[in-house]
């Protein structure tokens, strides 16, 4: 049974019906954030492990100066960077005085809504377990991203005189309560600092793994989505969706590099065919290396 489903729910809440449409001008700071529910049916269980993204459309994470908007020897720990970021991070750099940690628009700009997925059963809502950790390249998690280093593993004392990034609503070193995934090395900043190539994305947010083979990870039936509205992307005309989606054996249904590869192909194709007729009836049949005057 290697079926792979997806199920995709817009929660920008432009439409007035919508239950999110409260939220739709939030800041980056508003407390308490504003929160929303959209129920949903699931047609079909999900057997296998289920993928839950959150996806974003209309934001350009490859702009040149995005992209560059980091210091990555700060990321990797180290502790002149920590507090003297790079001149790429401008604006970003430092707050009345302080440098940012992490610096950088990038990090400034990450993505900060609270999914939540509750299995609705005979008006019980049980919450279903979302794993936050493993969803990061390893490379990225054991390599390129390091927390400072000093006497004690206390983050706080590392993270002395540096600042939280302007939008952001607490510090680095609270960013999970658990230390191997607190920091620089929190996952979810980790996968939002790979930054994506195209203006429609969607990263990984968690992880449902399946409990037992008698059992599908999600049966079919009503669930419910709880977000805590914090991004704001109505002011860009962008949207934001959570996908839930199992994978086949295959890999994930991603068409787009086989189309770019074959239209890229077929272009050069066509193009050696096109210059091999041109050379063949205009070239120069006359292979004598003077030069006339």
């Amino acid at each position: 049974h290697s079926q792979s489903f997806t199920l995709t729910i817009d929660y920008t809440g432009t439409e007035p019906s919508s239950p999110c449409n409260k939220c739709l001008n939030v800041s980056w700071d508003s407390t308490p954030p504003c929160t929303c529910t959209i129920n949903f049916t699931l047609e079909h269980a999900f057997e296998s492990n289920v993928f839950m993204y959150y996806g974003l459309s209309n934001f350009y994470q490859n702009h040149r100066r995005y992209v560059k908007s980091r210091d990555d020897s700060q990321l990797n720990g180290d502790n002149s960077s920590l507090l003297n970021p790079s001149k790429e991070c401008e604006p970003y750099r430092t707050n009345e005085d302080k440098p940012i940690a992490p610096c950088g628009a990038i990090a400034n700009s990450m993505f900060n809504d609270t999914l939540e997925l509750y299995r609705i059963d005979n008006d019980t809502r049980t919450p279903i377990t979302l794993i936050k950790k493993g969803i990061a390249w390893w490379t990225d998690k054991n390599v390129k991203f390091r927390n400072p280093t000093g006497d004690g593993n206390n983050l706080t004392a590392l993270f002395q005189g540096t600042t939280k990034p302007v939008n952001w609503p607490k510090p680095v070193y609270m960013l999970d309560s658990e230390p191997d995934n607190n920091g620089f090395i929190n996952e979810d900043f980790i996968v939002w600092m790979r930054t994506a190539a195209l203006p429609t994305f969607r990263k990984l947010y968690r992880l449902i793994e399946r409990k037992n083979n008698f059992q599908p990870t999600l049966q079919a039936g009503k669930y419910s989505l709880d977000i805590a509205y914090n991004y704001p992307v109505h002011s860009f005309d962008g949207r934001k969706r959570m996908i839930l989606s199992t994978i086949s054996w295959m890999g994930g249904k991603n068409p787009f590099l086989g189309i770019a590869y074959i239209t890229v192909g077929s272009i050069c194709f066509f193009l050696g065919v096109v210059l091999l007729f041109i050379h063949h009836k205009y070239g120069n049949r006359n292979t004598s290396a003077d030069i006339p005057n």
